[in-house]
């Protein structure tokens, strides 16, 4: 599966962030935009469905907050089940990829330097 995945930072400090419309105006199955960049960190919104490879990320660590929907988090020996208003942090080091079995729609926040495929 092609990602559509942009890593430009849309919003300014001090700029209203318009999350939901930018989710709900979104066609692609795997898609996310930086929103902003909050100290050496970048907020990010995706829309998945489908599936990510496996990977990780040597240096950072990732939050995944899903806002709507069912996001699968497959980790070594085991998946989570996330829900709306639910997340979890994946440690930089592991192995993980996120699935989503329908449309979802997840706020991840993740250092800047971050490559979103994996190290």
């Amino acid at each position: 599966m092609a990602y559509d995945i942009h890593t430009d930072e849309k919003y300014a400090p001090l700029e209203l962030i318009e999350a939901g419309a930018l989710a709900d105006s979104c066609t692609q199955p795997w898609w996310n935009q930086t929103l902003c960049r909050v100290n050496d960190s970048v907020a990010r919104i995706g829309v998945f469905h489908g599936e990510f490879h496996w990977h990780k990320h040597d240096r950072e660590d990732e939050l995944f907050f899903v806002l709507e929907g069912l996001l699968l988090l497959d980790l070594e020996g085991r998946t989570v089940e996330l829900g709306p208003r639910q997340a979890m942090m994946v440690p930089r080091g592991v192995m993980h990829r996120t699935r989503a079995p329908t449309r979802t729609v997840v706020l991840m926040v993740e250092p800047a330097t971050v490559v979103p495929t994996g190290d």
